[in-house]
């Protein structure tokens, strides 16, 4: 009987189902971990554009904030209150800007338990918006409730005459007396308040005397505030000499001022 070899080419067709099954399995990872990729990057996208969304809400909640006043602590001081007959009372002098281009040099005086007895602000405006004078004023003196202010009339200082004002409602244990000083060239506003001395008048002279002590450090770029302060210099007085600060016999500027309202 023949015998019937096999075929040596059978070996060859077994093997190619095997071959094309890798590289169906092998397409199908690549599409796999390319479905993955794209899955990544589109979670990536939707995670930016949210965020992208929410940053106008985070740069509006920021943006208050830095519209304010900061604290320049870097900034030389431009003035100083020389000699001023505080005793036993702690100077703080404080230099704020603003955004705008405004600054405040802030002198501030407190007793051995921290307390607040005086301060003094010397305010050079920039662009920002001001606001009212005697409203800051009242809440600086009162910071934790704003007490209306009425006239207390008029002081002549080395700067010109200066407006008084004090609380409509007088606290017995805290009797102060404010003051306002606007100048025009340059554009400048020295405002404070003080709680020295037992009676109207000494508060009026301490008033007179820091404002008498107030000098000019640097003027900077501003020739016209260092003319403002020469001119000033020539009409300053000794605090210890003056006495009480004159005032005029005028009815508005007795020392029983009428309670004038409105604003100054």
């Amino acid at each position: 009987m023949r015998l019937f070899r096999a075929d040596p080419a059978a070996p060859h067709h077994t093997r190619i189902p095997s071959a094309l099954t890798s590289f169906v399995d092998e397409v199908y990872a690549t599409l796999s971990r390319l479905f993955a990729y794209v899955a990544v990057l589109a979670l990536f996208v939707v995670l930016g554009n949210y965020l992208w969304q929410q940053l106008p809400d985070a740069t509006a909640m920021v943006a208050p904030a830095a519209a304010g006043w900061s604290p320049a602590g870097r900034t030389a001081p431009a003035f100083a209150v020389s000699r001023l007959d505080l005793r036993d009372k702690t100077e703080i002098y404080e230099i704020l800007r603003h955004p705008e281009g405004g600054r405040k040099d802030v002198f501030r005086w407190a007793d051995a338990t921290g307390a607040a007895v005086a301060e003094l602000e010397i305010y050079r405006p920039g662009g920002e918006a001001m606001g009212p004078a005697v409203t800051e004023i009242a809440e600086r003196l009162d910071p934790s409730g704003v007490r209306e202010l009425e006239a207390a009339g008029i002081v002549d200082s080395k700067f010109g005459s200066v407006t008084l004002l004090r609380p409509a409602r007088q606290d017995g244990d805290r009797a102060c007396l404010g003051f306002l000083k606007q100048a025009d060239a340059p554009d400048l506003r020295i405002s404070g308040w003080t709680c020295q001395g037992a009676s109207l008048p000494a508060r009026r002279a301490a008033i007179v005397c820091m404002l008498n002590r107030l000098t000019l450090l640097a003027a900077g770029n501003d020739p016209r505030l260092a003319a403002l302060f020469a001119h000033a210099e020539l009409k300053r007085t000794d605090c210890v000499t003056s006495g009480a600060p004159a005032l005029s016999a005028d009815w508005v500027m007795g020392s029983e001022n009428p309670r004038l309202r409105g604003a100054l």
